[in-house]
């Protein structure tokens, strides 16, 4: 028994996940509210027979490291140590091969950069105009210049891979670290270079500023993802910051890398970024470990704007309090009003406006809130805010707050918000823009995965469907077990083993939703996902075909033209010939 499995089979998963969700017991299965959405009904289910749990909500599922990972913001290994504390497990007795093999890859790269951003710090202090920039145009001091370990990447093909080659460094090596470009030269050329560090201060990459002005080159180039870095969850100058944190007891997550150089040097070094504006649960869950006060400073571009409206609602799930620093207007981001003003940086940050209120406002500056119809918008997105704060006291507060703004009655709120429509449980798309959880083609497949494997009937009408096109492998392979066999599917099949998790979690949705069911209402629901599936899948093909076709008539290709044209008619025609 491998490290896993053995933590598995000492924890109970619904033991690990009743730390987090208040489950109770249904039937085999125990339910509660989703951790990950704002729901009022229960439709999270976690399964001790088959050791799984999902949520209908979101679509998500998986196992109790996967339920780790999602809810604490790890990766597996933060998991696998996280859980094997929990479960009393030694994890250095089952170390395999693979795993040293894997930490030893990952040495060699922590190696590689840590190397490289010593080169960068030395090219910076060699070259004249490199430090002309960081000192006097950037305004840096030499003490933030060494905190950062900022340093210099030379305007040469292979300055870095030549250097780093002497040490004993492959070509292969390094672009696995993530600094060789795809003509196997070195990625960064010419620019200013800010290490990009883990929690513990080891160096996983680099954003690169370009110095200078060059024609078509990006301003800033960060490393790509590696084994050692992950733009979702990594959090510029976490380390640097911690203690900061902690001592002021509220973190402020900035925009740009610079943004927090800026800050740390002005003395306000409890400042962190992103990168650039997405924001993810993972940073936020990062950023609630150290402290549940988290304080926003995005840049007021639209980007920006967009950035902070998603964060409202990441840390309405997450159970942080959010404030919104807003600059002066005058200022495009943090680092211009600190090297106008620090002071005002910091009283910027004591006045930040707590997040709903921030929202509310901007949602009654961007509607004309003198028509029935900007009212209507206000009010639904306001209360869709609303609806994601759990204390009925600040629910009350902000209907108040929302009648004020739309000038009408307290009374008239309350019955929309009481109503609780679709729309009102989440801010309008074109404000918010945050992509659902799962792809609704994801849920479909997944629907009628379920309903083949418990309704033989279901399993003749899949048979019908064979040209269906799943996403994903795991969707395949089980579509087509379930178009080879009869039998009803209650365990995953010796053939499935490979997606064990996935199977299961399409097994738990058939016992959930669909076991109770009558047999012509499973076989009416599955009629409905087949059609709706192929439906998309059609669209999907003729937009991509109308696509090449506009890119072979603006070539000139009209052989090619011509193939498509008829493509996409034999493809109108069999629709039509669907719809009869």
């Amino acid at each position: 028994m491998d490290a896993k499995e053995e933590v598995r089979a000492r924890l109970n998963i619904e033991d690990v996940i009743g730390e987090y969700v208040q489950l109770k017991r249904a039937g085999r299965s125990f339910k509660g509210l989703s951790p990950f959405t704002s729901e009022r009904t229960p439709s999270f289910f976690v399964s001790p027979d088959k050791n799984i749990w999902h949520d209908f909500s979101s679509n998500k599922g998986g196992d109790v490291f996967a339920f780790v990972m999602e809810a604490e913001g790890m990766d597996f290994r933060q998991a696998l140590e996280f859980l094997a504390k929990k479960a009393g497990v030694e994890l250095s007795d089952y170390e395999s091969p693979d795993a040293k093999r894997r930490a030893a890859r990952k040495k060699r790269l922590l190696e590689a950069n840590q190397l490289a951003a010593r080169y960068y710090q030395q090219c910076l202090l060699r070259n004249r105009h490199a430090m002309e920039y960081v000192f006097q145009a950037r305004k840096l001091s030499k003490q933030v210049v060494a905190d950062f370990q900022i340093g210099y990447a030379p305007d040469s093909g292979a300055a870095l891979t030549q250097a780093l080659a002497r040490k004993g460094f492959s070509r292969a090596g390094l672009n696995d670290a993530g600094l060789l470009n795809r003509f196997g030269k070195d990625l960064f050329r010419g620019r200013m270079m800010v290490p990009l560090m883990d929690s513990s201060g080891q160096v996983i990459g680099f954003t690169g500023r370009i110095i200078g002005d060059v024609p078509n080159a990006p301003k800033y180039l960060n490393t790509p993802q590696t084994l050692l870095y992950d733009k979702g969850r990594h959090i510029f100058a976490l380390s640097q910051a911690k203690e900061a944190i902690r001592r002021t007891g509220y973190v402020v997550m900035v925009e740009g890398n610079l943004d927090v150089v800026s800050s740390h040097q002005a003395g306000v070094k409890n400042v962190v970024a992103t990168a650039g504006t997405a924001m993810t649960e993972q940073h936020i869950r990062a950023v609630k470990r150290l402290v549940g006060d988290v304080r926003l400073a995005y840049d007021g571009d639209k980007a920006g704007v967009a950035a902070t409206e998603r964060a409202i609602t990441l840390a309405s799930q997450a159970g942080v309090e959010l404030t919104v620093v807003s600059l002066p207007d005058s200022y495009k981001d943090p680092d211009e009003l600190i090297q106008a003003d620090a002071a005002a940086w910091q009283r910027a940050i004591d006045t930040a406006e707590p997040a709903v209120d921030w929202v509310l406002r901007h949602y009654a500056e961007r509607l004309d809130m003198q028509t029935a119809a900007g009212k209507r918008n206000f009010t639904t997105a306001a209360l869709g805010v609303i609806r994601l704060l759990s204390d009925p006291v600040e629910q009350e507060y902000y209907v108040k707050r929302t009648a004020e703004l739309a000038k009408t009655s307290v009374e008239t709120i309350r019955a929309k918000f009481a109503a609780g429509s679709e729309t009102d449980k989440k801010p309008l798309k074109p404000v918010a823009q945050t992509a659902p959880p799962s792809s609704p083609d994801y849920v479909r497949e997944d629907s009628a995965l379920a309903l083949a494997c418990c309704d033989t009937r279901c399993r003749a009408l899949l048979r019908q469907a064979s040209g269906i096109l799943w996403h994903e492998q795991k969707r395949q392979k089980l579509a087509d077990y379930l178009q080879q066999h009869d039998e009803i599917v209650q365990t995953t099949p010796k053939e499935l083993q490979e997606y064990d998790i996935y199977v299961k979690i399409v097994l738990l949705r058939a016992e959930e939703r669909y076991a109770a069911w009558g047999d012509d209402d499973r076989q009416l629901a599955m009629r409905q996902l087949l059609q709706q599936i192929e439906h998309e899948q059609t669209k999907q093909t003729q937009d991509e075909l109308l696509a090449q076709l506009r890119d072979a008539e603006a070539a000139g290709d009209e052989p090619a033209a011509e193939r498509l044209r008829t493509a996409l008619n034999n493809l109108i025609k069999e629709k039509a010939r669907g719809k009869r």
